[in-house]
């Protein structure tokens, strides 16, 4: 129950930073509830982060308003995130699923070059966030199959972040830890 609060409080602010345009705010909201994902391993919570991660960059691209369909994909997409919300608040898992599987549904409806680029932009967004759920000490098998990707994709996405390369000897000074448990339940 409190990690539907949680989203519900994160999605509101991805709501208020779309109107406007805020994808940095929008980008790092995503990461917040990736901290919550990895933890229950949800795969609506960590789709909700893809979405929402998706949504920072496409929006942080002038270059797709330009595309046939542009509008109506976006208006569908900022109306279905108050769907989202809707469903939490009448605590409705049966609603919200439908409305995550309608945006990863809508991108497959798409035509032309705005269906390339959304695609795209969604395949990496579900890699990087199954970087972060990595990050964060799930196995690369159970990452890549919570959000159906392969273990290669995420391997290789790893291995260029630095990711892999931690020093276990090495923990996180207690400052430090205090303030990520003081962010992710703020």
């Amino acid at each position: 129950m409190e990690e539907k609060r949680y989203i519900l409080k994160v999605l509101k602010r991805v709501r208020s930073a779309l109107s406007k345009k805020d994808f940095i705010k929008i980008k790092n909201l995503s990461n917040k509830i990736i901290h919550n994902a990895s933890i229950t391993q949800d795969t609506n919570v960590v789709y909700t982060a893809v979405i929402i991660y998706s949504l920072s960059k496409i929006i942080e691209r002038e270059q797709y308003k330009d595309f046939r369909n542009w509008e109506t994909f976006y208006n569908e997409y900022h109306q279905c995130l108050s769907h989202l919300i809707t469903a939490l608040e009448k605590d409705d898992e049966m609603e919200f699923q439908k409305h995550i599987d309608f945006l990863t549904n809508k991108i497959e409806n798409l035509s032309g070059q705005l269906k390339v680029y959304i695609k795209d932009v969604f395949q990496k967004a579900k890699i990087n966030k199954a970087s972060k759920i990595y990050e964060h000490g799930i196995s690369m098998g159970q990452t890549a199959k919570i959000l159906g990707i392969s273990v290669w994709e995420l391997a290789e996405y790893a291995g260029q972040t630095g990711i892999a390369d931690v020093n276990l000897g090495v923990t996180m000074p207690i400052k430090q830890r205090i303030k990520l448990a003081e962010e992710i339940f703020e």
